[in-house]
């Protein structure tokens, strides 16, 4: 029974490059899908993901059913994935092959539909992401940018945002020195 457990089917630097093809291979598919997908994943992208796990599960390990071949295939995954997002940080060519770049998809207030439409996004997406982020509608929004990783970070215009408390501050003070000038005499 043990031997059984341990004994590889596959060799071993065959597992590695495996996992290393697959790992590449899935990389560029979800680069090619899209921003969206990692910005909002709806059931449809979780039954997809759940698939391909299954589906490239025995392009990674083979037949081999052993603990070791599923050792080294998820500490390939990892170390791949590792080195991956370590070339990103210090190579930017790296990080903007796999990443992308930041796409503009609100100027001004206003939804650009083109690059909407390119990403795969829906308005809904646009409208609650102004709702998450303390706005009302998307008209009230400086610039939207959705990011390489798919979040959605929006700036508000000016006369949109809320107060601060160095906001509250100012007009404290404001209201001190007010004060002072009419002799602090109550209004």
């Amino acid at each position: 029974m043990w031997h059984n457990m341990f004994a590889q089917e596959i060799p071993f630097l065959e597992k590695i490059i495996r996992t290393v093809v697959i790992y590449l291979v899935i990389a560029v598919l979800f680069r090619v899908a899209g921003k969206r997908g990692l910005a909002a994943l709806n059931t449809l992208d979780f039954v997809v993901m759940f698939l391909l796990a299954n589906v490239v599960q025995n392009a990674i390990i083979g037949n081999d059913n052993s603990v070791t071949g599923g050792v080294i295939g998820a500490v390939t995954l990892v170390v791949v994935n590792a080195g991956a997002n370590r070339l990103a940080l210090y190579y930017p060519w790296f990080a903007w092959l796999f990443d992308g770049t930041d796409t503009t998809v609100i100027r001004d207030g206003a939804v650009d539909h083109r690059a909407v439409r390119r990403l795969g996004l829906r308005v809904h997406d646009l409208d609650h992401a102004v709702r998450v982020q303390n706005g009302d509608d998307v008209s009230q929004v400086e610039t939207g940018v959705l990011e390489p990783g798919g979040q959605l970070v929006l700036t508000l215009k000016e006369a949109e945002q809320g107060v601060t408390k160095a906001d509250l501050e100012r007009l404290a003070t404001q209201l001190d020195r007010i004060e002072a000038a009419l002799g602090g005499r109550p209004a």
